[in-house]
């Protein structure tokens, strides 16, 4: 299989869909890597570890872009839509559901997409989400942190205190692996740290993990309020996979807060959960909106992409190797995972959370796979 990578064109996006290591592994097994040159330069792969591990280095997107599979990180740009396909294979975060025009270019060219984000495991988990999900949630509280100084418009509170001033309150909605992230880093900061979620078997875990450092609560309106209106750094760590986030938190809710206080939405990618939020990028990743910061950044890990890079590779290697040895089709069929990840197919939606959102008719998955479609 003749495998393109190409060089991120999104705001400060330095990740690369596969390291040189990866690369190295992928033409071991017989596959050819192209790589667009510089497309790991900025985070220290250079041209020559990725040609000394056997790819294929060209020039241009338009060049990248003629390889049967594209393996890559975010979404594909407005100029990257354009390169695309009929029968192409698109392996890379799509977010979707909050996305209409990305959506209706990638039915437009036929492409067969399957998405990070929804690739599942044998426990239902998301195995090629968790480890950016793990950088997300870490950068969270250090954005959050920073946000909070007065020369970014924040209130001036410092997360952990000093002996005889009380630390700063982080309120995180969601216990999954960003909420649990942002819960080490801002107690290791020495936060004053609650976390809201509705399930209670996942409030007994975090109790456990953290034991009376972390304050738990069970995510109802009353709470919610109370909790958000006291916060000076509020993490969104939300997600129903494929389906655009639930706005958890209002307007309203958001004026109630202190001037200053911080809103870090991790959730923007699927839309975000909370009202007064909107996506923004590295250039520019703050707002001020009802007397609020807010940092929405889009792609959070891209900020520390070299770590990054590397764990979305560690995950992702096994995927690629299966897509790149078998074909998109033996591979669908012979991995369920796949089948959950495939998000469009030669013109039709194939996952019901992201026809939901989008208002598309569902393609069964399970029936063009035994079609051999």
């Amino acid at each position: 299989m003749r495998i393109g990578v190409p060089k991120e064109i999104k705001d400060h996006e330095y990740r690369v869909g596969v390291t040189p290591a990866g690369t190295r592994a992928l033409v071991d097994a017989g596959h050819q890597v192209c790589v667009q040159r510089r497309a790991g330069e900025a985070i220290g792969f250079s041209d020559a570890l990725y040609e000394a591990a056997g790819a294929e280095m060209l020039d241009s997107a338009e060049a990248i872009y003629q390889c049967p599979m594209i393996v890559k990180v975010k979404e594909p740009q407005p100029a990257e839509l354009s390169l695309l396909f009929e029968g192409q294979l698109l392996f890379t975060y799509l977010h979707l559901a909050p996305d209409p025009q990305q959506t209706s270019q990638l039915l437009a060219h036929k492409v067969v997409a399957i998405a990070y984000e929804t690739v599942t495991d044998h426990q239902g988990g998301l195995p090629l989400l968790v480890p950016m999900s793990e950088v997300a949630g870490r950068i969270a509280i250090q954005a959050g942190a920073n946000a909070l100084q007065m020369a970014n418009s924040g209130r001036g509170v410092l997360l952990g205190g000093v002996p005889g001033v009380c630390p700063g309150k982080v309120v995180i909605l969601g216990g999954g692996v960003v909420g649990t992230e942002a819960a080490k880093m801002a107690l290791g900061l020495g936060a004053d740290v609650t976390i809201l979620d509705t399930s209670l078997p996942r409030l007994r875990v975090l109790d456990d993990l953290f034991g009376p450092a972390l304050k738990t609560r069970y995510s109802e309106a009353h709470a919610l309020a109370e909790l958000v209106a006291d916060a000076d750094l509020l993490i969104g760590a939300v997600l129903l996979p494929g389906h655009a986030a639930p706005r958890l938190v209002s307007r309203a809710m958001v004026k109630a807060m202190s001037a200053g206080a911080v809103v870090v939405d991790v959730a923007i990618d699927q839309g975000g959960c909370i009202e007064t939020s909107r996506p923004t990028s590295h250039s520019a990743p703050l707002f001020v909106d009802e007397g609020v910061v807010h940092y929405c950044v889009t792609n959070m890990p891209g900020a520390c992409a070299r770590t990054a890079t590397q764990a979305l590779t560690n995950a992702t290697l096994p995927f690629v190797l299966q897509l790149a040895d078998l074909g998109y089709v033996e591979a669908l069929r012979a991995s369920a995972a796949l089948r959950d990840g495939l998000n469009v197919y030669f013109g039709e939606v194939t996952h019901p959370a992201v026809a939901q959102s989008l208002g598309y008719p569902c393609r069964s998955v399970d029936e063009l796979v035994a079609r051999g479609e």
